[in-house]
């Protein structure tokens, strides 16, 4: 009756383990697993973490899982067909992604539009800068609106043209995209 107290059934030349052994462990020594692969511990209870060590052999981004791991990519890359390698992403082949993008022509002139827009903001913010050039020599009266004013007007005026020089780069992306297709 003792083994019964227990709720094992004892059979002869078989290890038990009193703590059942998890995701997939099996039981070989007395109160010891066997792991299956990506697990250890005493239960097998613990997840191996395989990015943690040099052996993933992914080529950009390893991401840890429950018992494995995977491979992944930054932007700009897809997985090659080992699933560990990134490879980066060609332009699309479709015809039908640049009747989208609009022809070259609309993009040129699109991006001719963005770069006066650029030089206009970057001319009125030499206007706003100057007088701060020669605050120090001038007196208040010909200051017009208070110096704080004028520099968080300024400071707009940079954000403006921070994320208009961002949209022309977008858009010279594009257009190389375009250049390519033509060739093709």
């Amino acid at each position: 009756g003792w083994s019964r107290a227990h709720g094992h059934a004892l059979s002869c030349n078989r290890a038990l383990c009193w703590v059942p052994c998890q995701n997939g462990g099996s039981c070989t020594f007395p109160g010891r697993c066997t792991c299956p692969p990506g697990w250890m511990g005493r239960t097998c209870e613990t997840d191996v973490d395989e990015c943690a060590s040099q052996s993933h052999g992914c080529g950009q981004l390893c991401i840890n899982t429950a018992g494995s791991y995977h491979c992944a990519c930054q932007d700009g890359f897809n997985l090659a067909a080992d699933d560990k390698a990134c490879q980066p992403l060609g332009p699309a082949p479709e015809p039908e992604s640049f009747s989208q993008a609009g022809s070259p022509s609309e993009m040129k002139e699109e991006m001719q539009e963005l770069k006066g827009r650029v030089e206009a903001l970057e001319q009125k913010l030499q206007l706003v800068l100057a007088p701060f050039h020669n605050l120090m020599l001038s007196a208040p009266e010909d200051v017009g609106a208070d110096p704080i004013s004028r520099l968080s007007h300024s400071l707009q005026q940079l954000d403006r043209i921070d994320s208009l020089s961002e949209q022309i780069s977008f858009l010279e992306e594009r257009l190389e995209t375009c250049k390519c297709l033509e060739k093709a």
